[in-house]
Parts: C-alpha cells; sequence; structure tokens
C-alpha cells in the first residue's frame, strides 16, 4: 500500500533527538512515502541527525545555521540537486538564552530579545524565501510549531512567547504572499511534550501535570500526535487550510481556567 505523500519530497529543520516534535513529524511524513532532507547546525549535532535521518528511507542529510543566509542557500541548492525540487518544510526551529526563560520578562536582555525572534520567527520567512523557487507549481506546503504561550502568559516561557506570536502572524503574512503561488503557510500548536527545548522552562513538570489534569482528554499529547497532522497539513486533504494555527493540545486551548 502507498502512503498519500507517495512521489512528495519535503526538508526538515530543528530535528535534535528521538523526542522532537520535528522528528515525530518526519516519522510521519516518511511512513506516508515522502523523501526527506535534514539539517542540523554544527557538529554537536550532526552525528545524531544523521542516526535518526538513516532509519528513513532515502534521507539526506545537509548542515544549515538558519541565521547565516549563505547557509539556507547552500542547503536549498543541496535539497534541489538531490531532489530537483521541494513539497514540503517543516520549520521546527526554535531557541532562547536559558537565562531568559525564567523570573520577570521586563528582565528580557536586548541580545536575548533578538536571539530569540531571529532564530524562532524571522527564520520561517528567511526559509520560505529561499524554498519558493523548489515549491513553485507543486501546490506545496510550509508548516511550523507554535505553542500556547504565544497568546496567554505561560509563567517561565517569557520573551519565546513573544517568538511565537511573531511567529504565527509572519504565518498569516507569508499564507497571504505565496497563496497565489498555490503554496499554504499553517502552523501547529502542540501542546507541552518532553523536549530537549522544553528542559529549559522552569517549573516544566507542573505544567504538564496542570494540563494533564485540565484539557478535556485529561492527557498530554505525543509526538507522534503532532507528526499526524503535520503529514495531513503536508497532503493534499489539507489543500484549502492555509494561514491557520491548528491546536493538537488534548484540547487545553478552549479552557478558560
Amino acid at each position: 500500500m502507498t502512503g498519500f505523500l507517495e512521489g512528495k519530497t519535503g526538508v526538515v529543520l530543528g530535528v535534535a533527538n528521538k523526542r522532537s516534535l520535528a522528528w515525530g513529524c518526519a516519522k510521519a511524513l516518511s511512513a506516508q512515502g515522502m523523501r526527506l532532507a535534514f539539517t542540523y547546525v554544527g557538529e554537536r549535532l550532526e552525528k545524531g541527525v544523521r542516526a535518526l535521518a538513516s532509519e528513513l528511507p532515502g534521507s539526506i542529510v545537509v548542515p544549515c545555521d538558519v541565521t547565516v543566509d549563505a547557509d539556507i542557500d547552500a542547503a536549498m541548492k543541496a535539497i534541489k540537486d538531490e531532489f530537483g525540487h521541494l513539497d514540503t518544510v517543516v520549520h521546527a526551529v526554535a531557541f532562547a538564552k536559558r537565562e531568559e526563560l525564567g523570573g520577570n520578562f521586563f528582565d528580557t536582555s536586548r541580545e536575548g530579545y533578538q536571539v530569540a525572534h531571529e532564530v524562532s520567527a524571522y527564520s520561517l520567512t528567511a526559509v520560505a524565501k529561499r524554498a519558493l523557487p523548489l515549491m513553485e507549481g507543486r501546490n506545496g506546503s510550509i508548516v511550523t510549531l507554535t505553542y500556547i504561550g504565544s497568546e496567554r502568559v505561560i509563567e517561565n516561557y517569557n520573551v519565546m512567547g513573544i517568538a511565537k506570536a511573531a511567529l504565527e502572524a509572519s504565518v498569516r503574512y507569508l499564507a497571504h504572499d505565496v497563496g497565489p503561488r498555490g503554496i499554504r503557510v499553517n502552523a501547529i500548536s502542540a501542546g507541552p511534550i518532553r523536549t530537549l527545548s522544553a528542559s529549559g522552562i522552569t517549573g516544566f513538570n507542573e505544567i504538564l501535570d496542570h494540563i494533564a489534569s485540565r484539557a478535556p482528554l485529561r492527557r498530554n499529547i505525543t509526538a507522534d500526535e503532532v507528526g499526524d497532522v503535520c503529514a495531513f497539513l503536508a497532503s493534499d486533504m489539507s489543500r484549502g487550510i492555509t494561514g491557520s494555527t491548528i491546536y493538537v493540545d488534548a484540547g487545553y486551548n478552549i479552557m478558560g481556567v
């Protein structure tokens, strides 16, 4: 049986390890037949990303620091040389300095604010711009990952909440720009999961416990659930959806208190 993404190609930015939401997305895309490219930043992460990519047939691995335009250009060239085109971009890149994820938001440093926004928000625009030539005429899909801290105050999330709000606004503006080219742009707002990035948030265990007790489904979510929605957004089944934020959070976003 062939998958509903058979013959399509994609790039996944932001895989850190097997617990990454990006890895959950990659597994779901690959399971439906998509051939993938993975990116990594620096030698420290390269070995792990290559090991994971080797588990998915036909995958390639390319270096890419999203804060360096020349790196994004080189990554897209490598993808073009190998795949010839691109159908899906999964942007799962986010970063803030650990010292900014705690205490008062008004203590956020200028540098910390800029770093969080450059990596977590602007990088989507930078990558999308360079992916467009490979996606033209293919009814492509760009998917990014966000969190409810963009619209509500989550204690200790601080500058990342502001960066995620900018990311979600970017999704809407990009969707408007690239829609005439047949390309869709959406965000998945995932519930909290024990990932490498989440480990930097003070009180994260309390957040998990609270959501499990208050969400309509009375549990937390899994990376595989996020991955399945990513595969849906990458497919023609979601061809009428763009500029949207899709919640995968066991329903927590509907709750008032």
